[in-house]
């Protein structure tokens, strides 16, 4: 098997130490360090720490949303409903490393004062996320699709920020009733 490349060495771990101890806090030299590359090598690959946290966000939304949408794709087809979706973030709560949304986390980290590329990333991610809950909604045969998508991502939302401050059950049965509630009102209409 071929030896990852210096690009991907970097990449790996600027991925882990920046979900895991954030934007601001994990510095270029750490991720030197510990990706074994020299310092005109990842420069070479990434001119600037912003286009190396641009690259972990482009990355971070292509995996999180494949996992997300397969994983609620496959309780859709179990019968569960709206409902899924809430079931799915409980099995990403529960990932030892979880630390919440990279997305949130990167705003609220960097603000509108950083490089603007992290904030477009981060509403390109959420628009993403509201589009897939409407198709959600759409297959499901909800009424209002759009409406639901919002109403479904503003549950997530709260739902993933209450999960990064602690454990606790109860997020995702909250969850599941609202969902469920969202579901129930739109069929209703």
């Amino acid at each position: 098997m071929a030896q990852p490349s210096a690009r991907e060495r970097i990449l790996d771990t600027a991925k882990r130490l920046f979900y895991r101890d954030g934007l601001r806090a994990t510095g270029i030299d750490r991720i030197i360090a510990e990706s074994g590359v020299a310092k005109m090598s990842l420069y070479r690959h990434f001119a600037s720490k912003d286009d190396l946290i641009a690259a972990f966000l482009d990355w971070r939304h292509d995996h999180w949303m494949a996992w997300f949408t397969a994983a609620v794709d496959a309780r859709l087809g179990r019968g569960e409903g709206l409902a899924a979706v809430a079931e799915v973030l409980g099995d990403w709560f529960a990932q030892e490393d979880f630390r919440g949304c990279a997305f949130i986390n990167a705003v609220a980290e960097t603000g509108a004062g950083d490089d603007p590329r992290h904030r477009e990333l981060a509403v390109r991610h959420k628009r993403a996320l509201e589009d897939y809950l409407g198709e959600v909604a759409a297959r499901l045969g909800l009424a209002a699709p759009g409406q639901v998508a919002q109403d479904s991502l503003l549950c997530v939302e709260g739902m993933i920020v209450r999960a990064q401050m602690g454990v606790d059950p109860r997020i995702v049965a909250a969850g599941r009733r609202l969902l469920t509630c969202i579901e129930q009102d739109s069929l209703g209409q």
